[in-house]
C-alpha cells in the first residue's frame, strides 16, 4: 500500500511534535532554574544591588539537608562535602538528599500537618501513622503528585491501614468540609468562602462551592471492629442510608445547596461541576464515578492551578515566602509577586510528569534559594532577594536535637509528632511534648508563627535534654567530647558544628573561651555553652 504525501507529511509533523515533547519533559532541572532566575530578574530583581550574596557552604549544607530530609547534617557529611573540591557538589548533595528514605518521611510529615491541622474530627488522628507510612513511601518511590493526589481523593478502606483515607476521615466525610478541603490542598483556592454566600473577593459563586461539594455526598465514614481493635473506614453509599445504620448517619446520596431562608428545607439538588473547567456529572452518578472524574480534572495539565499550588508550596517551604501569600489562597482575582516565574515553574512541572523530586532539584539550583539569608522583608520590599528564616517545623526540631546531643529515639515516640493535639497528645513522650509546644500549621504564614514561654519550658524541663546534657554522664556526647578532647578550642569547634553545623566565628569562638576560663568547673562551662547553642534562634531555625 503506498503511502501519499499527505499522510507522510502528517506523520512527520506527529514525529516532530512527540520529539518536542519529549525533550521539554525531560528538560533538566538546572536549565528550569536558570531560566527562573532570568524571569525573576526581569520581574522583581532589576536592583541587583540588593541582592543577598550567595551562602557559603556551610549554611547551603546545613539548609538543604533540613529542607529536604529534616534533618541536621553529620559531622562525616559536613567533611566529606568541604572537602568536595567538584564544582557541582550542590547538586549532588541534593540527589544524594533526595535518595535518603528521611526525604520521605520528613515530606510525609509536612504533608501530614497540612492535612490535620485543618481537620474537623478528632478522631481522624487514628489515621496518622497510615498517612505517614504511605506519604514516605510515595515520596521515596518518587511517585507524580497527580497520583498522590488522586489516591487521596478517591480513597476507600481501613483509615489505620491506608494511608490515602487521611483527608476523608479528617473531615468526617463531610461534603462540605471535605470539597473545601480538596480545593485548599489541591488548587491552593479557599472556595469555602463561598459555601454561604458569593465570595467576598473572589469570582467564586455559591453555586460553585455546592457543585463541588456535590463530588463528595455518597461518602461515609463507617465504625468497624475487627477482634475487639475498634476504628473506623471510609466507605461508598450509593443508596439513600438509614439513621444509624453501621454508625453512619442518615444522608443523601446527592447533594442539595441550603436555602438560606428556610434552613429547615431540603434545598437546591446540585449537579457535581467542577468550577474549574465546567465539567458536569449527572446526579446519579456513583461515588467512585463522581471522584474518579474529579480526580481526573482537578490533576490535568489543562487545569493550571493543580500544578500552581504544589509549586507555591514548596517554593514558600524552600525559600521562605511563597508567589501568593498564604500559599492556600490564590486564585484568579490574586496577584502573583512574580507570575511569569511561577507560570514557567507550574508549565515545567507539570510537562516533567508533576515529578516531585525534579521540582526540589530545580528550586535548590536556583540563585533565589542559594542566597544568603534576611529577616522577613517589610511589605514594601521586594521579595526574593534574600532567603527567608523559617522556624523549624516540630519533628525537625525533635531530630536536631537527637542529632546534636547523638541520643537515640525511644521506641514508644518514632511514630511522628502527629498534629499536636488529640490522641498523640495523651501518649506523652517527647516527641509529642515538642509537638504540643512547637507544633504549627504549616499553610500558616510564618510571621504568625511565634515562639513563646511554653516553647522554653519545654526545652528547660525535657529529661531527655538535660540528661543527654550533663557532661558528668560519660555515655552522653558532652561527655566523651571532654573526656577526648583536652583542647577547648577544638572542643568549642565540634560543639558548633553539631549544633549549628559551621565553625564559630572569631568573636564566638573567643567568647566562649572567655566563659569556659570564668568557670571553675570545666564541665559545667562546656554544658553553658552547650545549652546556649540548643536554645539559640540559629539552632530553631533553618537560615
Amino acid at each position: 500500500m503506498r503511502t501519499t504525501p499527505a499522510v507522510w507529511f502528517a506523520l512527520l509533523s506527529l514525529v516532530g511534535l512527540f520529539t518536542l515533547l519529549r525533550v521539554d519533559a525531560g528538560m533538566p532541572a538546572s536549565d528550569v532554574a536558570t531560566r527562573v532566575d532570568r524571569l525573576l530578574v526581569t520581574e522583581l530583581l532589576k536592583d541587583k544591588t540588593n541582592l543577598a550574596k550567595p551562602a557559603d557552604d556551610e549554611t547551603f549544607l546545613r539548609r538543604v539537608s533540613l529542607d529536604l530530609t529534616g534533618e541536621l547534617p553529620s559531622l562525616n557529611q559536613m567533611t566529606a562535602y568541604a572537602l568536595d573540591p567538584a564544582k557541582d557538589k550542590r547538586a549532588k548533595v541534593v540527589n544524594q538528599l533526595l535518595a535518603d528514605e528521611k526525604f520521605g518521611q520528613n515530606w510525609g510529615r509536612y504533608w501530614r500537618d497540612v492535612i490535620m491541622y485543618r481537620r474537623t474530627e478528632d478522631r481522624a488522628m487514628i489515621a496518622i501513622p497510615a498517612l505517614e507510612a504511605y506519604l514516605k513511601e510515595e515520596l521515596n518511590k518518587g511517585t507524580s503528585w497527580d497520583k498522590i493526589a488522586t489516591g487521596l481523593i478517591t480513597a476507600t478502606g481501613n483509615v489505620q491501614e491506608d494511608g490515602r483515607t487521611a483527608i476523608l476521615m479528617a473531615q468526617d466525610g463531610m461534603a462540605e468540609e471535605v470539597a473545601s478541603e480538596v480545593s485548599r490542598i489541591f488548587l491552593g483556592i479557599q472556595i469555602q468562602c463561598a459555601q454561604c454566600h458569593d465570595h467576598p473577593t473572589d469570582k467564586w459563586k455559591r453555586q460553585q462551592f455546592h457543585e463541588l461539594a456535590s463530588f463528595f455526598p455518597r461518602i461515609a465514614i463507617r465504625r468497624v471492629d475487627d477482634g475487639g481493635k475498634r476504628g473506623f473506614e471510609v466507605v461508598s453509599v450509593n443508596r439513600e442510608r438509614p439513621a444509624g445504620k453501621g454508625g453512619m448517619r442518615k444522608g443523601s446520596t446527592e447533594h442539595y445547596m441550603p436555602d438560606l431562608k428556610d434552613p429547615s428545607a431540603k434545598g437546591t439538588l446540585t449537579q457535581p461541576k467542577f468550577f474549574v473547567n465546567q465539567q458536569t456529572l449527572s446526579p446519579g452518578m456513583s461515588d467512585a464515578e463522581r471522584r474518579d472524574t474529579l480526580a481526573k480534572w482537578l490533576t490535568s495539565p489543562e487545569n493550571p492551578w493543580f500544578a500552581k499550588a504544589f509549586v507555591n508550596r514548596l517554593w514558600a517551604e524552600m525559600v521562605g515566602e511563597g508567589f501568593y501569600e498564604p500559599v492556600d489562597d490564590m486564585g484568579p482575582e490574586r496577584q502573583a509577586s512574580a507570575p511569569k516565574t511561577i507560570d514557567l515553574l507550574s508549565r515545567e512541572f507539570a510537562s516533567s510528569g508533576y515529578d516531585v523530586k525534579w521540582l526540589f532539584r530545580t528550586i535548590t539550583a536556583t540563585e533565589a534559594y542559594q542566597r544568603a539569608s534576611r529577616s522577613r522583608r517589610n511589605i514594601d520590599e521586594t521579595p526574593f532577594t534574600a532567603s527567608c528564616p523559617q522556624r523549624l517545623r516540630a519533628d525537625q526540631l525533635y531530630d536536631a536535637i537527637l542529632s546534636a546531643l547523638g541520643i537515640a529515639e525511644p521506641a514508644a515516640t518514632r511514630g511522628g509528632a502527629g498534629a499536636g493535639a488529640g490522641p498523640y497528645a495523651r501518649l506523652g513522650g517527647p516527641r509529642q511534648q515538642f509537638a504540643q509546644a512547637f507544633g504549627y500549621d504549616p499553610s500558616d504564614p510564618r510571621e504568625e508563627v511565634q515562639g513563646g514561654i511554653p516553647q522554653a519550658l519545654v526545652m528547660m524541663n525535657s529529661s531527655l535534654i538535660n540528661n543527654a546534657i550533663n557532661a558528668s554522664n560519660s555515655r552522653s556526647v558532652l561527655g566523651k567530647l571532654l573526656a577526648d578532647t583536652k583542647d577547648n578550642e577544638q572542643a568549642v569547634a565540634e560543639l558548633y558544628l553539631r549544633c549549628l553545623a559551621r565553625e564559630p566565628s572569631k568573636s564566638e569562638k573567643k567568647a566562649a573561651l572567655e566563659h569556659i576560663s570564668s568557670v571553675k568547673s570545666r564541665n559545667e562551662a562546656f554544658e553553658d555553652l552547650l545549652w546556649a547553642l540548643m536554645n539559640s534562634t540559629e539552632f530553631l531555625h533553618r537560615r
